[in-house]
């Protein structure tokens, strides 16, 4: 299932940038190493536990991806980030919002597609380019996939995200607008196989009798 976020249909494809417009392949290569990873960590079509993710798994784009937590409707932090990003915003992204990534303008949808990937859930993937207010030499285009994560309670509250820009960085302090969205809600089905009774601990159900021994019926009369 594909959806377009910020009022932008199928058919209105004037402002929409194609995902594979970039200038290079070298933004796509972490992408599809990102959702390949975490693809292989799902148990039975499931969403993975946040635990599940080894850095050691992902350790030849490590520098290009993060862990984000949601904190509140619309609203995720950076716990984790690798030095593409920090390079990127100019500084140290942990503890900051996603959204301090997008320019004012676009900060709406990306609250809105942070929302659809931990409640959907859904996996996000963005083609940005920097704002005009942006420091850089030249306008920088950028590619961006998020994949939900579960907590340790079993809540989709986390995700692992990958963010690579295509394009110098300069002196960073980059702010992107969100060129095209593409998410793709996942199709979850639990396993509802019937459990089976553990050994030693499953006792034999004796049938119920209506008129047992010792038992009467009371009325008030009585």
């Amino acid at each position: 299932m594909t959806i377009f976020l910020g009022g932008r249909s199928r058919a209105d494809t004037g402002n929409v940038i194609s995902m594979d417009r970039f200038r290079s392949g070298r933004s796509v290569s972490p992408i599809r190493q990102a959702e390949a990873y975490w693809s292989a960590l799902r148990r039975h079509g499931d969403v993975p536990n946040r635990s599940d993710i080894d850095p050691r798994g992902l350790e030849n784009i490590l520098e290009y991806t993060f862990i984000l937590e949601r904190i509140a409707p619309g609203v995720a932090r950076f716990r984790l980030a690798g030095n593409h990003l920090s390079r990127i915003v100019g500084m140290e992204v942990r503890g900051m919002p996603m959204t301090a990534l997008f320019s004012a303008m676009a900060r709406a949808e990306a609250a809105a597609t942070l929302e659809h990937i931990f409640l959907a859930p859904a996996i996000a993937e963005l083609s940005l380019i920097s704002g005009t207010n942006s420091r850089a030499v030249s306008q920088v285009e950028a590619r961006a996939i998020l994949l939900p994560l579960k907590n340790d309670l079993g809540e989709i509250s986390r995700a692992l995200g990958v963010l690579v820009a295509d394009g110098p960085l300069g002196a960073g302090g980059l702010r992107f607008d969100i060129a095209g969205s593409n998410l793709r809600k996942l199709d979850i089905r639990p396993d509802r196989s019937p459990a089976e009774p553990v050994p030693g601990l499953a006792e034999d159900q004796a049938p119920i009798r209506r008129n047992a021994p010792g038992l009467r019926v009371v009325s008030r009369e009585d």
